[in-house]
């Protein structure tokens, strides 16, 4: 079946946006934005809580959409945040998880993002993509590109350097985000 080359990202973030934007561009999609309220349950399941959110959203509007949801997992905070990455984010920021690891030291944790497509009009209507980058906390913050804990995570093989010190380029070859985003343009394009 034929489909157009527009994709309907479901998100009221607008950095989440234009990342999903630039990465999907290199597979000739166009994103176009849709900014309303899709349920977000609450579950300790990345992938539970974006395939719950990408068959509410598909239902309200009665078109192919697709979220993502993140989280950062660190190690020695048994996988806290996890998927409540936003909430801890918004509530005791970067400065709080680096006061919850001040004397810890192992620094392991990783990203992790699962994309969830739902087409309303198809009978296998879900999919999923999921995207992880493993990495370290790091001592400080650093950088002023990006949005949340980019500041703090220095991603393996990211030459000793956080997120929010790449380029928005750089940083999609590395993060969970632009992995998951990758799967996720090869498959859609598949479907055309």
């Amino acid at each position: 079946m034929k489909k157009d080359r527009v994709t309907f990202f479901v998100t009221g973030n607008v950095h989440k946006f234009h990342e999903a934007r630039r990465v999907l561009s290199k597979f000739n999609l166009a994103t176009a934005m849709l900014n309303f309220e899709a349920v977000e349950i609450q579950d300790d399941d990345i992938k539970e809580i974006a395939m719950a959110s990408s068959l509410d959203a598909a239902r309200k509007c009665g078109l192919p959409v697709f979220v993502e949801d993140a989280g950062l997992f660190i190690e020695a905070l048994r996988g806290f945040p996890g998927p409540y990455s936003n909430y801890v984010y918004r509530t005791i920021g970067v400065r709080g998880v680096l006061n919850l690891m001040e004397k810890i030291k192992n620094r392991d944790a990783h990203f992790l993002s699962v994309i969830a497509f739902c087409d309303p009009e198809e009978k296998r209507q879900l999919m999923c993509f999921e995207g992880r980058v493993d990495g370290k906390i790091h001592y400080e913050e650093r950088g002023r590109q990006g949005f949340g804990f980019d500041p703090i995570f220095e991603p393996a093989g990211g030459n000793g350097v956080t997120f929010a010190e790449m380029s928005s380029e750089e940083k999609n070859r590395y993060s969970h985000r632009g992995l998951a985003l990758r799967k996720f343009a090869g498959w859609f394009k598949s479907r055309m």
